[in-house]
């Protein structure tokens, strides 16, 4: 059987005040999972309405046999780092286990902490997202003996508050370098 090959998985925890949904969070992910550059390994969307009601809604692109393979495959990832190879069967099995329950390790209990978490009139969504457009490069760095150092995710408002931070900080050095010395002891 061939190696199954996942690109790095994103996962997303989103909170929305006042929903007012429209489909384009839909549209937005459709195009990019059309486009070839995501995949929808799994999404749940939890809504509150004002009188504390909630509702909770489930998505995935993955069929059964898949939703099985990918289980499977975290779940073994998961034991291996948690017991080393003892851990890999007991994780797989977990993890298959939960595939076929269509968890993926969110079970109601999380959709139920999570409306308690959000205030009425609000809704939260979980994505976890594959990037396909990384698998490419995934396999090349592997086929070079390369290894991960560090990873992160850089928004626009993470640069907007480094570029904050960093005018404080020359603001405060002009000025610390404005005041006058004081004159050498004697």
């Amino acid at each position: 059987m061939a190696e199954v090959m996942y690109g790095p998985m994103h996962l997303l925890v989103i909170g929305f005040k006042n929903p007012d949904f429209h489909g384009q969070i839909r549209k937005a992910l459709g195009s990019a999972m059309e486009a070839g550059v995501v995949r929808l390994i799994d999404a749940r969307f939890v809504w509150k309405d004002a009188d504390g009601n909630v509702e909770a809604m489930e998505a995935t692109q993955l069929d059964d046999a898949e939703r099985q393979r990918f289980g499977a495959a975290v779940g073994a990832l998961i034991g291996l780092g948690a017991g080393g190879e003892e851990g890999v069967q007991t994780g797989w099995e977990a993890g298959t286990m939960a595939a076929a329950q269509r968890t993926f390790g969110m079970t109601e209990e999380n959709v139920q902490q999570i409306s308690d978490a959000i205030p009425n009139d609000s809704a939260a969504a979980v994505f976890l997202i594959e990037h396909l457009w990384a698998k490419e490069l995934k396999e090349a760095l592997r086929d070079t003996n390369a290894y991960l150092i560090a990873e992160g995710i850089v928004t626009p408002e993470a640069l907007v508050m480094a570029g904050t931070e960093l005018r404080e900080a020359v603001e405060a050095a002009e000025t610390e370098e404005k005041k006058p010395m004081a004159a050498p002891a004697r």
